[in-house]
């Protein structure tokens, strides 16, 4: 088969760009260095969370930092044996949180989301995925009122921005929704639009699939380098090679990696997030629900429930420290009393994440003929759909549904 394009990286944006790509005509190839949904699109949250147009580079957020940096084990740390590592991330992550920035940041993820969320139906119709959905909406949950109305602002960013949800403002009407909960959650924000996957493994599995059902191929296959030509991008191995037309980086975390090989510096840090998910049985959880002062979310998987989040800043080399997830756990075992917390599984994984929270998008300023499609945070299942649309428009040289200037390479 005569390859037109490359796809790398078969997580949940690579394989949604591979099976658009292919709709549109093209023949494509996928090379992972782990597998399908090997990395964090196994073991994320699961959720499609369209309403979150807010940066988490917002204005004021550094003052909150330290705080939270005293906590080892908080909502966000980073090791001090990375701490100078990631500096000039955090500087770009400052930058980006002045207020000018910040509009500009909102505006960018308002178009992208509203994109993901069309591109997304999309996708689970043409796929026949609409059984792998769960649209039950999401819970916001707050401890008091003063922190209810700290966060007033984000809602009322939501509601300029035409996103539906309720306010609710006693214990009865959170269990109303969510029964089970602990009284200490007084406030909360119920938005409808919000849903999840099943189980996000699944669903990219189930994707890829249909890409190799329409004759995609994928190989797990670490790629080393990129090498541009004057007709194209030559894929290096450890041994041997593959060129085509066109070259998709979708590599997660380790994109800037391969980026660096043809001159392209992009600033992508790995947030770690850890979670622990616990067989069916273990709590009767109707809907995603966000633990919002701790950083952290409780989701159905499969069944089960996944208890997840946090950031820890310590990238691709540190080993893991799963007393994180269990500070969740445990944390968890008091917001939802009647929680088991036997028989659950533990999972450390790699969100790559820039500093202006927005992904790139784009073209390499090296060559037209290399195209980024990597940067998304918390938020890549979101934004698979969406992003897979723009990459199409990107390859077939067409106007993109969405302006692609604001996710560009070369704003760093």
């Amino acid at each position: 088969m005569k390859t037109d394009v490359i796809v790398i990286g078969a997580g949940v944006v690579g394989i949604s760009a591979a099976l658009e790509l292919q709709r549109r005509g093209y023949a494509v190839q996928v090379f992972d260095r782990s597998g399908v949904a090997a990395e964090a699109s196994a073991g994320n949250a699961g959720a499609f969370a369209f309403p979150e147009v807010e940066p988490l580079a917002t204005p004021g957020i550094l003052k909150k930092a330290p705080k939270w940096l005293l906590d080892p084990l908080g909502p966000l740390s980073i090791p001090p044996a990375y701490a100078l590592r990631i500096a000039p991330w955090m500087w770009r992550f400052w930058r980006a949180s002045r207020p000018s920035r910040y509009q500009a940041l909102v505006a960018a993820q308002v178009s992208l989301m509203q994109l993901c969320q069309a591109a997304t139906e999309r996708q689970i119709a043409d796929t026949g995925g609409a059984a792998m959905m769960q649209r039950d909406g999401q819970l916001q949950l707050y401890e008091s009122a003063a922190e209810f109305r700290a966060a007033l602002p984000t809602w009322e960013l939501r509601r300029r921005h035409g996103i539906a949800f309720d306010l609710l403002e006693s214990p009865e009407a959170i269990a109303e929704i969510q029964p089970g909960l602990s009284p200490r959650f007084t406030h909360a924000g119920f938005t409808p639009h919000w849903w999840n996957t099943v189980d996000p493994k699944r669903w990219v599995e189930h994707l890829a699939q249909v890409f190799r059902d329409r004759g995609g191929v994928i190989e797990t296959r670490p790629v080393r380098a990129l090498e541009l030509s004057d007709t194209g991008v030559w894929v290096r191995f450890d041994q041997g090679a593959a060129d085509a037309g066109k070259v998709v980086v979708a590599a997660g975390a380790w994109s800037h990696h391969l980026t660096r090989t043809v001159g392209d510096r992009i600033p992508l840090e790995t947030e770690r997030g850890y979670n622990t998910t616990l067989p069916p049985g273990a709590f009767d959880l109707r809907l995603h629900v966000t633990f919002s002062r701790h950083g952290f979310v409780a989701s159905r998987i499969n069944g089960g429930v996944r208890i997840g989040g946090a950031v820890e800043l310590g990238g691709l080399d540190l080993p893991p420290n799963y007393k994180r997830a269990e500070t969740l756990l445990n944390k968890t075992r008091q917001f939802l009393p009647g929680l088991n917390t036997q028989g659950g599984t533990q999972w450390m994984g790699f969100r790559p994440s820039l500093p202006d929270s927005i992904p790139v998008i784009g073209r390499s300023p090296k060559s037209p003929h290399l195209i980024f499609a990597f940067g998304h945070g918390h938020l890549g299942l979101t934004q698979s759909a969406g992003t897979a649309e723009l990459v199409g428009a990107l390859v077939d040289g067409t106007d993109p549904a969405i302006p692609v200037a604001p996710f560009t390479p070369t704003r760093f």
